[in-house]
């Protein structure tokens, strides 16, 4: 009988469970240095399957001894981490990470998940001596096509390595600054083009274009409910491609935003985002804060 995730934290083993993963798995006991020379990017696509598949393995990529974890509805540790796959019904689960990209130490992912329902969450992992020692997470619930009919997760995938990772880092970065912090909209011309189809909009509620985005930024003020950005936290990029991760206010609660661009020809053509609610201090499981990047 294969031993899964679910079996070793049930049997109370979650402290010595990197241990488990690599004695169940010989190949991996005898070629430790292979495990070492996996891809990272590879290694976050199979931990996250096996939320779904219950594999064993891919908890040897994890610290056992040193794993800090910044969702805050999930206790520190690897024993957090096993408490939530216990609570999942089993056999729910469903994991499919449509977009992976390295920065450095970092991995961050874009994922369409069944995971206590149907949500789309970005993920980030950070990596020392070749081991997840560190995770963040902003999950939200999956919503229909917006008004331009695209989804959460459709859209462009491709890295194009003829774009300059920290170029494109800076871009972004001058964005959120500018325009999603100062609120500086006449410089807005500055990273995205004019027309309608220079800016492919995925927020579920945003058709495509500047005037779509414009017009509902304005509704929302209007409303009562600005969506205002206080502070980025972090830049994280691959070329074409940059996440950036914020804080701030929308709906009049206490957010943090993660906003992942796409970037061409010197300008920002594509995006998509989570937006998820931070709990009162009194309701985390861990110490660790939503942010610390």
């Amino acid at each position: 009988m294969k031993t899964s995730i679910r079996t070793v934290f049930h049997s109370g083993c979650a402290v010595s469970v990197l241990t488990v993963a690599i004695t169940a798995t010989p190949a991996l006991a005898a070629d430790n240095k292979g495990v070492e020379k996996m891809l990272q990017k590879q290694k976050v696509v199979e931990l996250l399957k096996s939320i779904e598949t219950g594999a064993l393995e891919p908890i040897a990529y994890i610290n056992a001894h040193n794993y800090t974890q910044h969702n805050l509805a999930v206790a520190d540790g690897l024993a957090g981490f096993g408490a939530v796959l216990q609570a999942l019904p089993e056999g729910s689960a469903k994991v499919n990470t449509v977009r992976v990209f390295q920065d450095g130490d970092f991995v961050f992912t874009h994922t369409d998940y069944n995971f206590f329902g149907p949500k789309v969450g970005f993920d980030i992992f950070r990596f020392d001596n070749g081991l997840i020692v560190e995770h963040w997470d902003n999950l939200v619930q999956k919503a229909e096509p917006n008004p331009g009919g695209r989804t959460q997760l459709d859209g462009a995938t491709g890295i194009d390595t003829a774009i300059d990772t920290e170029t494109s880092k800076t871009l972004v970065a001058d964005f959120v600054k500018t325009i999603l912090i100062e609120g500086e909209m006449a410089k807005t011309g500055s990273f995205i083009g004019p027309a309608e189809g220079d800016y492919i909009q995925h927020n579920p509620a945003i058709g495509d274009g500047l005037q779509n985005l414009g017009a509902a930024l304005g509704e929302l003020a209007r409303q009562g409910t600005p969506l205002r950005y206080t502070q980025n936290h972090k830049i994280l990029g691959e070329h074409n491609f940059v996440l950036a991760v914020s804080e701030g206010e929308f709906l009049g609660k206490h957010v943090s935003f993660y906003d992942l661009f796409r970037v061409d020809n010197g300008l920002i053509v594509e995006h998509w985002d989570t937006i998820e609610t931070i709990p009162p201090e009194s309701q985390w499981q861990n110490s660790n804060g939503k942010f610390g990047l």
